[in-house]
C-alpha cells in the first residue's frame, strides 16, 4: 500500500509540475506577445490625443515591435544555446516588462522605438523558445492541447486589449503603461521558477532512411509556404478591423471597439480550440479543416453588410491567430517525428517565416489600401484567397509525392 502510494503521489506532483511549467509558457505568451502587441492597438488614439507623437509616427513606433519579432525569431535560438532556455525566456520577460514601464515616459521617438523594437524581439525569441522548452515534459497525447493551453496568452492578450487597456486608460497614458507593466512583472514573478529546471531527457532518435528523410523535408518546406500563407491571410482582419467597422461601415469608434472585444473572445478559445482538434484528428487535418472553415468565414466578411452576421464572423475570425500556433506546431511534431532537436529548428524557421511575412504583409496592405482609395474589402477578398492557397497546397503536395514516387518506381523498374 505504502509503494502505491507513494507511486500515486509521485504521479500527482508529475502533473501538477506539468501544469506549472504550461502556466509558465501561457504567462510568456501573454505578457511577450499577447500584451506587447496587442495591447499598443488601443493606445494609439490616447498617443495622439495627448499628443506624446504624431499620427504618423505612431504607427511608425507600432510596426518597430513587428520587425523585432522578426528579430527575435532568428536570434532565439542561437541565444538560447548559449545561456539554456529557461535563461532566456526569463530574461525576455524581464525585458518587455521593462519595456512597458520605459514606455510610461515619452522621451523622445527613437527612445520609443527602442523599447518597442525591444519588446518585439522577447517576443519572437519566446515564441520560437517556449513550446521546445515545455511541450517535451507533455505526454505526446497531449501536446496539442498543451500547446493550445500555452498560446492561449496570445487570445488573453487580445481580448485585454479591448477591456482592461481601456479601463486603463481611464487613470491617464502614462499610468496606462504603468498598470500593464505592474501585470508583466507580477506574471515574471509568479512563474520565475514555474519553467522545467532542465531539459527532459529524450531517446536518441533513430536517423531516417534517406528517401524518409527527403520526403520529410519536402513537407517541411510545403510548412514554409503555408505558414507565409497564414500571415498573408490573417493581417488584413487583424489590422483594419475596427477601421472598417469605424469609417467603412460607418458605425463609429465605439462600436468598432466592442467589435475588437469580440475578435479578443474568439481568440481566447482559438488556441485550446485548434490544439485540441489537432490532438484529436491530426495536425494535417486540422490545417485543411480549419483553414477551409477560415476561407468560407473571411469571403463571406468581404461581402457581408450585416452587422449582426459580421459580429459572428467576427468571432470566428479571431480564432485563427492564436489557433494556427499550436496546429503548425502539431504538423511540425508529425512531419519531424521522435527528434526534438530538429522539430526544435524546423519551428524556429516556421516562425521566422511567418515574422518576415507579417512584417512584408503589414506594409503592403497598407500600401494597396492608400492606392485603391481605402478599399476595406478588397484586402479581405485577398486574404481569403490566400487562405484558399493553404488547402491547395497541402492537399496537392501529397498528389505530387505519389507522382514523384510513381516515376520512380517505373525507372527502376
Amino acid at each position: 500500500m505504502s509503494t502505491d502510494a507513494s507511486l500515486l503521489s509521485t504521479a500527482n506532483a508529475g502533473r501538477v509540475a506539468v501544469w506549472r511549467h504550461i502556466f509558465a509558457g501561457f504567462a510568456a505568451s501573454l505578457v511577450g506577445i499577447g500584451l506587447a502587441r496587442f495591447a499598443y492597438t488601443p493606445l494609439i488614439p490616447p498617443l495622439i490625443q495627448a499628443h506624446w507623437f504624431a499620427a504618423s509616427d505612431v504607427v511608425y513606433l507600432g510596426a518597430a515591435n513587428l520587425a523585432g519579432y522578426l528579430l527575435g525569431a532568428l536570434l532565439g535560438r542561437p541565444v538560447a544555446h548559449r545561456v539554456t532556455n529557461v535563461r532566456t525566456l526569463r530574461a525576455m520577460m524581464v525585458l518587455v516588462t521593462a519595456a512597458f514601464f520605459a514606455c510610461a515616459f515619452p522621451v523622445s521617438i527613437a527612445w520609443f522605438f527602442f523599447w518597442r523594437l525591444l519588446s518585439g524581439v522577447a517576443g519572437g525569441a519566446i515564441m520560437v523558445l517556449v513550446a521546445a522548452t515545455v511541450l517535451p515534459h507533455v505526454p505526446a497525447d497531449r501536446k496539442g492541447l498543451a500547446s493550445g493551453a500555452i498560446f492561449l496568452g496570445l487570445g488573453v492578450g487580445i481580448a485585454a486589449s479591448g477591456t482592461i487597456v481601456p479601463l486603463l486608460l481611464n487613470l491617464g497614458l502614462r499610468d496606462t503603461w504603468t498598470g500593464i507593466g505592474v501585470l508583466a512583472a507580477a506574471l515574471t514573478l509568479a512563474t520565475w521558477r514555474g519553467w522545467p529546471h532542465a531539459a527532459k531527457p529524450q531517446a536518441p532518435a533513430a536517423h531516417a532512411a534517406p528517401a524518409v528523410r527527403a520526403r520529410s523535408a519536402s513537407t517541411v518546406r510545403v510548412l514554409y509556404v503555408e505558414y507565409a500563407l497564414m500571415a498573408l491571410g490573417l493581417v488584413p482582419t487583424m489590422v483594419f478591423l475596427v477601421d472598417f467597422i469605424a469609417r467603412g461601415l460607418g458605425a463609429g469608434a465605439h462600436v468598432g471597439a466592442a467589435y475588437w472585444i469580440l475578435y479578443g473572445v474568439g481568440a481566447i478559445f482559438g488556441a485550446p480550440v485548434y490544439g485540441l482538434i489537432a490532438d484529436r484528428f491530426g495536425g494535417r487535418f486540422a490545417i485543411r479543416a480549419l483553414s477551409s472553415l477560415q476561407v468560407l468565414v473571411v469571403a463571406a466578411f468581404a461581402m457581408s453588410g450585416n452587422h449582426v452576421v459580421i459580429g459572428v464572423l467576427t468571432l470566428v475570425i479571431g480564432s485563427f491567430p492564436p489557433g494556427i500556433v499550436p496546429m503548425m506546431l502539431a504538423r511540425v511534431h508529425e512531419v519531424v517525428p521522435h527528434d526534438h532537436a530538429r522539430q526544435h529548428a524546423v519551428w524556429s524557421r516556421v516562425t521566422t517565416t511567418f515574422a518576415a511575412c507579417q512584417a512584408i504583409a503589414g506594409y503592403s496592405y497598407s500600401a494597396l489600401f492608400n492606392s485603391s482609395g481605402g478599399n476595406y474589402r478588397l484586402l479581405f477578398v485577398i486574404a481569403a484567397g490566400a487562405l484558399a492557397l493553404v488547402v491547395i497546397a497541402d492537399c496537392v503536395r501529397p498528389w505530387l509525392a505519389r507522382e514523384r514516387q510513381a516515376q520512380r518506381e517505373t525507372k527502376n523498374g
